[in-house]
């Protein structure tokens, strides 16, 4: 019952500090250990012998996912990964810009259903993929970006190329990450994957610093020091720069699964679907307007329904170039009119005046598998009746099962087919005015459109001409009309025989003209339809009248055949005294083409009053 003595109590004070104090140095101790790697090194080896790279587990993945294609404009940080890559079999396209390489990958992944990817290396070959990558996140295109990185010791510290390119897309990517060792490879590539396919699809990024690529044997010669310091210094500098190297390649070539893992796709409740369905059967007057998200699964119920649709984005072509549900023409009006308003896939942007053009009066669905995108501006200017968070697509076909039997009153879309005929002989007639300089560009369009095979693919990047291709070239079929996507979509032709057509303008066509480079070494054959007007039209036409200069907009009537002829090519000039030849030209350009060779057709236009013209696709 007596009290402890003071110095017993100062005892196990002491002893209580003593303990807490070795308790937080070896829990310091096993966190060092863990950093350094030195437990996993205790229970994996590193084989110093093999003469295997990090390239190596790249490729496996990759072609464990079905990849086909890696898009690339080479450089050392890369190029094992180039090189294992084209062992197992995957082709390796080679560009002449890094833009390019993320723009085919970036088409590949819309064309086939897989994920796109592109390899480039590292500081500019990664800055010049920006605008690209950027594009792929707008457009949900799922696309794996690897770049190459200065060594794991070096970054941060001025080596070759060394930026922070982490910083750099973590605003641009669903996942970004940087390989540290070895054998982080395989469950990176494929969690990165997995990622870019599941949720709403969009670009990934990995790092690969350069020694975790090549060979242990190359890269142990950069871990050796030259005059280390002396004494225990330079004793703790070779211990910690072999201890680096050896955890780098500890474990690196044990077996791993290489398989896909899960694709997460979001997905309405049969709840939501049920509503729908009742919404739809009691509508007189619906309109779907479909985006790229409803082209993912394969959606071949919408002629059942017979509900007019308006088709953006990736779903042109979707229902072919004839059919009496497409509305090409008089959106606005019939958004106007209409009761029920499907959005699938598209969003409330620019596009569709951030929702004002829709009818307060309407019925709207919104489904889309991005929130974001599902509810953009409906805080301001429209609100959905239902909004969805899930696969377009899907939800498409599952609405058409569910109203089976049931159609849309055939008045409501052969009133707006009528709509579309009135609108597009207007067109036509204006094709057949004569311009003061050069050729009508809407005439050679026409001609374009009438002569292009049913089985034809069709890539536009421009403004003016490539605005006005949008009212008058026709998709032929799903997944056959892609904007401001890489002209090397063209490698598509290698695993399905189309004839693809390129719709540039003489702005754009300066961006990429050096891939007839590419085209011809790949022997890729294309057609490419050059609206040379010697303009940026597309601004010219407002900046002059609201502005009064022409400023910055002139450009030349620049020889782009010959550069194709230079390039490997076949160029033809067109001009006003061609016009009478002008399909005989276009047939010879696509036997040229069947015959393997890229072809282009750099035909002088003059300026029209086509107010169309001056909408961007």
């Amino acid at each position: 019952g007596s009290l402890p003595h003071p110095d017993m109590e100062s005892l196990g004070g002491v002893g209580t500090v003593l303990g807490c104090s070795a308790g937080i140095a070896m829990g310091v101790l096993v966190f060092s250990a863990y950093k350094l790697g030195l437990l996993y090194q205790l229970f994996h080896k590193t084989e110093t012998k093999s003469p295997r790279h990090g390239g190596e587990s790249v490729a496996a993945v990759l072609r464990a996912h079905g990849v086909k294609y890696l898009f690339t404009l080479v450089g050392g940080h890369i190029s094992p990964i180039l090189v294992a890559c084209e062992k197992v079999g995957i082709r390796v396209v080679d560009t002449r810009h890094e833009a390019t390489a993320v723009f085919a990958a970036d088409a590949v992944a819309r064309l086939s259903g897989t994920v796109g990817v592109a390899a480039v290396t590292a500081g500019p070959g990664l800055t010049n993929t920006v605008t690209a990558v950027k594009n792929a996140q707008m457009a949900e295109s799922p696309l794996l970006l690897m770049g190459g990185a200065a060594g794991t010791l070096l970054q941060g510290r001025g080596a070759l190329q060394d930026i922070d390119q982490m910083s750099l897309f973590k605003p641009l990517c669903k996942f970004c990450a940087s390989i540290r060792t070895i054998r982080e490879i395989v469950p990176t590539v494929r969690k990165a994957l997995a990622i870019a396919q599941s949720g709403t699809p969009g670009p990934v990024f990995i790092e690969f610093p350069i020694d975790t690529l090549y060979p242990y044997h190359l890269v142990s010669k950069e871990f050796g020091v030259k005059n280390p310091p002396k004494g225990l210094m330079g004793k703790v500098v070779s211990w910690y720069l072999n201890n680096h190297l050896m955890n780098l390649f500890a474990g690196a070539w044990e077996t791993r699964d290489v398989s896909p893992l899960p694709v997460d796709i979001p997905q309405a409740t049969d709840d939501q679907v049920q509503k729908c369905i009742e919404l739809v059967s009691r509508a007189k007057k619906p309109v779907i307007l479909l985006g790229s998200q409803a082209t993912l699964p394969p959606t071949k119920t919408l002629e059942n329904l017979g509900i007019p649709c308006f088709l953006g984005g990736m779903s042109r072509g979707m229902l072919g170039k004839d059919s009496p549900i497409h509305i090409r023409q008089n959106r606005r009006d019939a958004l106007k009119e209409a009761d029920l308003v499907l959005l699938a896939g598209t969003v409330c942007d620019f596009r569709l005046s951030y929702g004002r053009v829709l009818n307060r009066r309407s019925k709207i669905i919104a489904i889309n598998r991005d929130k974001t995108q599902l509810l953009k501006n409906s805080d301001m200017f429209w609100k959905p009746t239902i909004a969805i968070q899930g696969d377009a697509g899907s939800f498409l076909v599952r609405l058409s099962k569910g109203l089976k039997g049931h159609r849309c009153p055939e008045e409501w879309p052969q009133t707006l087919k009528a709509g579309d005929v009135t609108k597009e002989k207007g067109n036509r007639a204006k094709a057949d005015e004569k311009t003061e300089h050069h050729l009508n560009p809407l005439k050679v369009l026409h001609c374009v459109d009438e002569l292009m095979a049913e089985d034809s693919i069709i890539v536009a990047d421009g403004g003016d001409f490539v605005g006005s291709a949008a009212y008058i070239m026709r998709p032929r079929g799903p997944i056959v009309l892609s904007d401001r996507c890489s002209p090397i979509v063209n490698e598509i032709l290698h695993f399905c025989a189309l004839q693809v057509w390129i719709v540039y303008g003489d702005g754009s066509l300066g961006y990429s003209v050096a891939e007839f480079d590419t085209f011809t070494r790949h022997k890729t054959p294309v057609i490419a339809v050059v609206g040379n007007d010697a303009c940026w039209s597309q601004i010219s036409r407002e900046q002059v009248p609201i502005l009064g200069s022409n400023v910055a907009c002139g450009l030349a009537f620049t020889d782009y055949h010959i550069v194709t002829d230079g390039y490997g090519g076949k160029g033809y000039l067109i001009g006003r005294e061609d016009e009478d030849r002008l399909s005989d030209i276009i047939r010879q350009a696509q036997r040229e083409t069947r015959e393997g060779k890229a072809t282009l057709l750099n035909v002088l236009i003059g300026k029209t009053n086509f107010r169309e013209g001056s909408i961007s696709v």
